[in-house]
């Protein structure tokens, strides 16, 4: 009898080890995923932060072309203004 008690024991540990295992693998897992996520998240903020830089570029380029075509006299003072102000977003 003690030895039947004994395997008895023996295989619920072993299941039990087996079970802490595969938890702790599909947490691990998750883990991952969680921090490629987080991973990605950032990498797509740093994307979108060097994008506006050219948008800063492109605006005063912009201006610069209206700025000359003002210094030409194709431009109004407040057709200028208007324009440099819609550019800017102000």
């Amino acid at each position: 009898m003690a030895a039947r008690t004994a395997v008895v024991a023996g295989t619920a540990t072993a299941v039990s080890g087996r079970v802490s295992r595969r938890q702790a693998n599909k947490y691990a897992d998750q883990d991952a995923q969680y921090v490629q996520q987080q991973s990605a998240a950032a990498t797509q903020g740093a994307e979108q932060s060097y994008a506006a830089a050219p948008a800063q570029d492109d605006a005063a380029a912009q201006i610069e072309k209206l700025a000359s075509l003002h210094a030409s006299g194709a431009l109004t003072d407040e057709e200028f203004a208007a324009a440099k102000a819609k550019i800017l977003g102000t």
